[in-house]
């Protein structure tokens, strides 16, 4: 069985100052602003690192699911989207979990589907399946020209019940869930760990000149470490 991909990871914020920041920081390219979003009450930037995306979302209506996130849990990480070659297998094993589908999408480009976060964990997990797989259609028509080196390496989720949320994401990916409270993929790890908080608290990434990095970081003003630094309740571990 072909291993699952973290394809693009997401935050939540309340401004896109904060996606200006984070492409300072990072160094990277020209973030697409995906039009398709505003069903969701959201605007965003799409950014390109490697094959890989980094996105930042911001509600700009007072419905809008990703409000309601910020204003309970504070900014942060809100989604993971993992790759698969088979939706539909991704579709009917939710579909036996009894997960809800918040949202589907089917084209010639890609397939896609949102699970409940109130169902796996805490936060928003969409499997895509890209055709052909190396395209991302939400990382706009532009995306390889703008991609910089660099990869997302891994991450972090977190839940009150970390072994239920890691067994049901690992189930709806059609791999394995360690005792280690671990999914492995094609990137890098996906680990899990107990809060009273869920969401994704950690994003890991490689960048070409991970010093550079901190010393921009450290020029934002936001908590810096010698692995990362914290921007909208987000940990970035670099590498």
């Amino acid at each position: 069985m072909t291993p699952p991909r973290i394809r693009q990871l997401v935050i939540a914020a309340n401004s896109l100052d904060t996606a200006e920041k984070l492409q300072d920081i990072l160094g990277l390219g020209k973030p697409y602003p995906d039009p398709g979003v505003g069903e969701f009450g959201l605007k965003n930037a799409v950014f390109a690192l490697g094959d890989q995306f980094l996105e930042v979302i911001v509600p700009v209506t007072p419905d809008a699911p990703a409000r309601r996130f910020i204003d309970r849990f504070g900014e942060g990480g809100y989604m993971a989207i993992f790759q698969t070659p088979d939706i539909e297998g991704v579709r009917a094993r939710g579909d036996d979990m009894k997960l809800r589908r918040v949202w589907n999408y089917d084209s010639d480009e890609i397939a896609a589907s949102h699970f409940h976060p109130a169902d796996v964990g805490g936060a928003i997990v969409s499997v895509d399946e890209p055709r052909p797989p190396e395209s991302w259609r939400w990382g706009g028509p532009d995306w390889e020209g703008n991609s910089v080196p660099g990869a997302i390496t891994g991450m972090l989720a977190q839940s009150p019940k970390p072994d239920d949320m890691g067994l049901k994401w690992a189930t709806i990916l059609g791999t394995a869930y360690l005792e280690i409270r671990r999914i492995e993929t094609r990137d890098g790890h996906v680990n899990f760990r107990q809060s009273e908080t869920p969401g994704i608290p950690e994003f890991h990434v490689r960048v070409e000149d991970k010093n550079a990095a901190l010393e921009r970081a450290r020029a934002h003003g936001v908590s810096v470490t010698e692995t990362g630094f914290d921007l909208a309740g987000v940990t970035f571990r670099v590498s």
